[in-house]
């Protein structure tokens, strides 16, 4: 009994709370940034730079026709595989997710020219920000993010990089 450290007054751990309350409002932020850049800027990014035309040929081009953010997964021997924060933890993978994008190019000679369209090509993958709009945490109650692996006191804001968790100042 001698040896165990002395308990804090209780008024000691209200001091903390100022200290979470900023924390969370950085998080906060964060998290209202990412989803602005997913919801609004990659598409206004994409819009303004939106056609690729050939210089020799200038009737041949490629134009972006809409883009958007996937959910989180890994594209595993040809299949897709939804992963959660924890599994790329556990497995050192990154939490991302696929960018896809819709196009209509052309082919052709200029006097017997083709529009053709594609749907759902992935240009990229882009690190999905925990607790984000395009995480699978998002809007989850507690019994949920258990049962995914996740403390529901985390305020994400974060990201998981080769299973690691790093967080952007």
């Amino acid at each position: 009994m001698d040896n165990e450290p002395p308990k804090a007054p209780s008024v000691d751990k209200f001091q903390l709370v100022p200290e979470f309350l900023k924390v969370r409002g950085l998080v906060k932020q964060h998290l209202d940034s990412f989803n602005y850049f997913v919801r609004t800027d990659i598409k206004k990014i994409v819009r303004a730079n939106d056609r690729i035309q050939a210089s020799r040929h200038p009737h041949l081009y490629l134009r972006f026709v809409d883009v958007r953010v996937g959910e989180p997964s890994l594209i595993t021997d040809g299949s897709v595989e939804t992963i959660s924060p924890q599994t790329c933890r556990l497995s050192d993978t990154t939490y991302a997710a696929p960018i896809y994008v819709d196009i209509e190019y052309t082919q052709g000679s200029p006097d017997n020219l083709i529009k053709l369209p594609k749907r759902n090509l992935i240009i990229g993958r882009l690190p999905i920000m925990l607790r984000s709009c395009c995480c699978v945490l998002y809007k989850r109650d507690e019994a949920e993010l258990a049962k995914l692996g996740e403390c529901p006191l985390d305020p994400g804001g974060y990201f998981v990089i080769k299973g690691t968790e790093k967080v952007i100042f």
